[in-house]
C-alpha cells in the first residue's frame, strides 16, 4: 500500500520498510518487517486511509496528543480556567485524541532508515493557543533497523506557565503475522488492573481484571472482545512489554515502551483484521478525574521543560 506524499524508510541490511505519511498525522501505516527473508506485514490500514473522508484514527499508528482517548464535551479547566477543545474530533459529543493525528506535520530529517516530524501549536496552527493552556512542540522520531521500528517521542513546553500534557499512540497490529487464523494468535499485556468507564469515558474506579480483560498470561485473539483501559502495568528495567504470538507462522510482534506510559488501551475494530495495544501516558479525561483526586498520569511540563520517551516494535 502507497499513498501520494509518503516518506519510505528502508532498512538495506534486512529489507524492512515502513512508509510515514507527515501529511496527516506523521502516522506511520505501513511496517513491513524481514525475518530470516520472510516479509510479514506488521501494522494494519484501511483501503482508503490518506484519501479526503478516510479516518486517520483507525489505521497505522496514529498519534495521540495532547491528550488520548475522551474529554468529557468538548472542553476542560485547567488552572482555574476552561478551554475549548473545537479544533479536535467529537465522538458522541466529546472530543477525542488530540489535535495532531489529522494535521499536517513539518518533516525536519530524513535519511534511509530514519524520519524526524515535528508538530508545534505556534507555527503549524496558531488558532491551536486559544485551546489549550500552553504552547507546544511535538518531535518523533521513526527508526527502521532489521525487524524493529523505533518511535522516539519529545514533548517541549514553549511556553511562559505550564503545559499539561497525555502522549499516546494508537497502533493497529494486522492478524494474522503472516498466513493463518487470526482467532489463533495469542495476546499478552501484563496489566492486573483495569479502569472502568461510562460512555468511554473512566469514572475514577479501577477494578483488579476480570476474566474478558486478563490478557497478562496471553489470551486467543479468538476469545477477545475489548475496548479497555489496563493499568497497573508489570514493569521490567523500566519497560513494559507487550506481545502477540502466532503460533501457525511461528513469529511473535512484541512492543517494548517507557514505563512512563502508565496505562494500555486494548480495542479490537468491528473488522476484526487487527487488534490495538495503545500505550497511554495518561488516562482519558484527566482534568475532571484530577479535580477528583484522582492521579491519572497527567503530566505538567514547567517552562522551557522537555519530556522524551521511546516504543520499540519488533518481530521475531
Amino acid at each position: 500500500m502507497s499513498v501520494a506524499g509518503s516518506i519510505l524508510l528502508h532498512d538495506e541490511a534486512s529489507g524492512s520498510t515502513a512508509s510515514i505519511l507527515p501529511s496527516l498525522g506523521f502516522n506511520c501505516y505501513n511496517f513491513q518487517a524481514v525475518v530470516a527473508d520472510d516479509p510479514v506485514q506488521v501494522l494494519w490500514a484501511a483501503p482508503d486511509f490518506g484519501e479526503p473522508g478516510s479516518r486517520p484514527s483507525r489505521s497505522g499508528i496514529p498519534i495521540l496528543f495532547p491528550f488520548g482517548g475522551r474529554l468529557r464535551g468538548q472542553s476542560f479547566t485547567f488552572a482555574g480556567r476552561t478551554h475549548r477543545v473545537d479544533a479536535a474530533q467529537v465522538n458522541n459529543g466529546n472530543a477525542i485524541h488530540g489535535f495532531v493525528l489529522n494535521r499536517s506535520w513539518r518533516v525536519l530529517e530524513q535519511a534511509s532508515n530514519r524520519a524526524v516530524g515535528e508538530f508545534q501549536a505556534s507555527i503549524d496552527e496558531p488558532a491551536l493557543l486559544d485551546q489549550w493552556p500552553a504552547d507546544f512542540r511535538l518531535r518523533v522520531t521513526y527508526t527502521v533497523e532489521r525487524a524493529s521500528l523505533r518511535i522516539d517521542f519529545e514533548v517541549y513546553n514553549l511556553a511562559n506557565g505550564p503545559l499539561p500534557f497525555a502522549l499516546g499512540a494508537h497502533p493497529y497490529f494486522r492478524l494474522p503475522l503472516g498466513q493463518g487464523d487470526p482467532n489463533a494468535c495469542r495476546i499478552t499485556v501484563p496489566a492486573r488492573e483495569y479502569w472502568d468507564l461510562a460512555d468511554g469515558i473512566p469514572t475514577g474506579h479501577r477494578a483488579p481484571v476480570d476474566e474478558p480483560r486478563d490478557l497478562s498470561a496471553g489470551r486467543r485473539f479468538g476469545a477477545t472482545e475489548l475496548d479497555t483501559v489496563l493499568t497497573d502495568l508489570q514493569v521490567q528495567d523500566g519497560q513494559v512489554v507487550t506481545s502477540i504470538e502466532d503460533p501457525q507462522s511461528g513469529h511473535t510482534l512484541t512492543q517494548t515502551f517507557d514505563a512512563t506510559f502508565h496505562h494500555c488501551v486494548v480495542f479490537t475494530p468491528p473488522h476484526r483484521e487487527a487488534i490495538a495495544i495503545e500505550p497511554y501516558t495518561c488516562v482519558p479525561n484527566p482534568f475532571a478525574l484530577e479535580d477528583a483526586g484522582v492521579r491519572t498520569g497527567l503530566r505538567i511540563l514547567d517552562a522551557g521543560q522537555l519530556f522524551a520517551a521511546s516504543i520499540q516494535i519488533q518481530l521475531t
